[in-house]
């Protein structure tokens, strides 16, 4: 299953590791949710999940985790080779 996430909550910052809270939809079955991080974190990590962001133009980025030397993991967007910042242009809740 890969989920498409659609809004994002941060918290104390503006940064991807302020991600607190994800709004997601499945588009194979029209499912839709919210999770923490921590809950997308480890369903990624530990369940094999795929997410991802697609903008306007249909152009897709998929949503990975990252694992800081200090500090929670957290979730960024990785396209063509690198790290991104699709995340953080999606509209807050």
């Amino acid at each position: 299953m890969a989920i498409r996430i659609t809004h994002i909550r941060l918290s104390g910052g503006t940064n991807h590791e302020h991600i607190e809270h994800l709004w997601w939809t499945n588009p194979s079955t029209g499912q839709t949710g919210d999770n923490t991080r921590g809950a997308i974190v480890s369903w990624i990590e530990d369940e094999s999940g795929k997410a991802y962001v697609e903008d306007a133009a249909g152009h897709r980025a998929d949503v990975g985790v990252v694992k800081p030397q200090f500090g929670a993991k957290y979730l960024r967007t990785y396209a063509d080779g690198q790290w991104t910042n699709n995340l953080l242009s999606l509209p807050r809740r």
